[in-house]
């Protein structure tokens, strides 16, 4: 009798994602004749940076013929985007980080759910709440958890995000293993300054703990003052792995490729507290249960770091961080309290009651479809989220149908 993995059973009824399309198709067959705007899921809508495409075209024309055909590439990814992206996203900020510490993937959220299964069942996970439901689901899926009870599972520790402190999280009162922290934040837009990361970072080197450090909205810090990645606080190359992509800065959500950064400095321990390079178990798990990201994207991604493309990224960059503002700006002007919007593409909104009617009211009586905040965990509850992944005429209109709705 095949018998399936019981954790399975553990996990709340559906994907928040997939919940939100349900109530838009229903919505959808129910008024044919309805334009819904879409201001949920954070997908982009501007086409690829003309770098990207021009290298991607390049890169399909060496795949049609024998002399410069590519088959199956290093697992970890091509030398040339590695040693781009160690130069231009990290060196180039004063972050010591080598060619060889990056994996190139299919997607951050790849990475950040899989990252998991190279440490022992029994670690002590903290997740922030508010969070990105991957980070808590596949904790449940690998046995880590027991079953949930009021909208929490037990055993694991929540780090509690509220307009209170600012959705930035305190240290655990209780010692932890592995920490997962995403700044700028999904879903709340907030930032942590370098002072609050070093707190982090502390602790981890204190507890022997990992954080595993999502940076996928690191483009659109746009606060000098503000860090961009975990490694530019001394001390988190031992203590930090850290996940990017090329989805949301130069519009790869449909290409797929990001990276991940783990430092050989990285240190995790055996059950005899020997210890282990976390360097050598990803590398172990990435080339067993992974082929490598086409030859063509990593062209593509490869052309992120030219002078062009650097260019063009900054301006689609730019073009959703105006839309931000303007959600921000007028959402406010509505009596609305919200972070984000500055240094985020996301909006993170005081719904002032539930934050699945405040879904149904927008969608029901706007046509504008938002992200609940309940779907990213209890301290979620009350609060929406609207993402700024659409053209500036689809925002502007949104929020006159908003405007006319509340």
């Amino acid at each position: 009798m095949i018998k399936i993995n019981e954790n399975y059973k553990k996990l709340q009824a559906s994907y928040l994602f997939s919940d939100i399309a349900k109530r838009v198709s229903s919505f959808q067959e129910a008024n044919p004749d309805k334009d819904i705007i879409r201001l949920g899921i954070g997908d982009v809508t501007r086409a690829l940076p003309e770098a990207c495409v021009k290298a991607f075209h390049a890169a399909v024309d060496e795949m049609a013929a024998d002399a410069t055909f590519h088959g199956y590439g290093p697992e970890q990814g091509y030398d040339f985007l590695r040693q781009a992206i160690a130069e231009g996203d990290y060196q180039s900020r004063g972050c010591n980080i080598a060619t060889d510490e990056v994996f190139v993937s299919d997607g951050a959220k790849c990475d950040s759910g899989n990252f998991q299964e190279i440490f022992a069942d029994d670690v002590r996970v903290a997740i922030p709440d508010p969070v990105y439901p991957v980070y808590v689901d596949t904790n449940v899926m690998a046995g880590r958890t027991g079953a949930a009870e009021n909208g929490r599972y037990t055993g694991l520790t929540y780090l509690d995000g509220t307009k209170a402190n600012g959705f930035i999280p305190a240290l655990p009162t209780e010692p932890v293993d592995l920490i997962y922290l995403c700044f700028p934040n999904n879903p709340t837009g907030a930032t942590a300054t370098k002072a609050q990361l070093k707190q982090w970072v502390d602790y981890a080197k204190q507890n022997k703990a990992l954080i595993l450090f999502d940076a996928a909205y690191e483009a659109f810090v746009q606060d000098p003052d503000l860090p961009r990645s975990i490694f530019e606080i001394e001390g988190a190359r031992e203590v930090a792995v850290e996940f990017r992509s090329f989805s949301k800065n130069a519009g790869f959500t449909g290409t797929r490729c990001a990276y991940t950064v783990v430092p050989k400095d990285c240190t995790a321990y055996t059950e005899a507290g020997e210890p282990v390079s976390i360097h050598e178990l990803w590398n172990r798990r990435h080339t067993t249960k992974f082929n490598s990201v086409s030859y063509p994207v990593q062209k593509a991604a490869a052309a992120v770091y030219t002078a062009e493309g650097q260019a063009q990224v900054a301006e689609l960059v730019a073009y959703y961080m105006k839309n931000a503002k303007y959600i921000r700006e007028q959402i406010e002007n509505l009596g609305y309290d919200c972070i984000g919007g500055e240094n985020s593409p996301y909006i993170w909104i005081d719904a002032k009651g539930d934050s699945w009617d405040f879904f149904d009211t927008l969608l029901n009586n706007a046509g504008v479809v938002c992200t609940p905040g309940a779907g990213f965990g209890k301290c979620g509850e009350g609060y929406i989220r609207i993402s700024a992944f659409n053209s500036f005429e689809n925002v502007q209109q949104a929020m006159e149908r908003v405007k006319a709705s509340l």
